[in-house]
């Protein structure tokens, strides 16, 4: 039995003030369709591989968002900039670190500020 986690991380959560807000914001900047999930409290569900890292979106009165907290990078594989540009044309959010080459060969990233004021990573290969 290997002792070697097959991923650093395998669920991540998302905090919001206003669920609905947020989920508009994602669904227009990643352009995907987040999947409600029935909880004691709201949650929304990224879409993923089965055998991929999954996360949602959540609103908890004691899990406030925050630009200060842990960066989370979502994957845009299919295109940075295309989320920076849908980005732009939201009447929330910015960008807070341009798009920037990885060293190593290892893509290109963006940081931006959701809806929600926490700063999330956008990543592509």
């Amino acid at each position: 039995m290997s002792t070697t986690p097959r991923d650093a991380a395998n669920w991540f959560e998302i905090a919001t003030l206003e669920i609905e807000r947020a989920t508009r914001f994602y669904e227009a900047l990643l352009s995907i369709t987040l999947i409600p999930f029935d909880a004691a409290e709201p949650m929304r569900l990224f879409p993923s591989d089965e055998k991929g890292v999954g996360g949602a979106l959540v609103q908890r009165q004691n899990q406030p968002p925050s630009p200060a907290g842990t960066l989370i990078y979502l994957n845009v594989d299919s295109g940075l900039e295309a989320a920076l540009t849908r980005l732009e044309a939201l009447p929330e959010g910015a960008i807070v670190v341009p798009i920037t080459q990885v060293p190593g060969g290892f893509g290109t990233y963006a940081v931006i500020q959701d809806s929600e004021g926490n700063h999330i990573g956008l990543h592509q290969h």
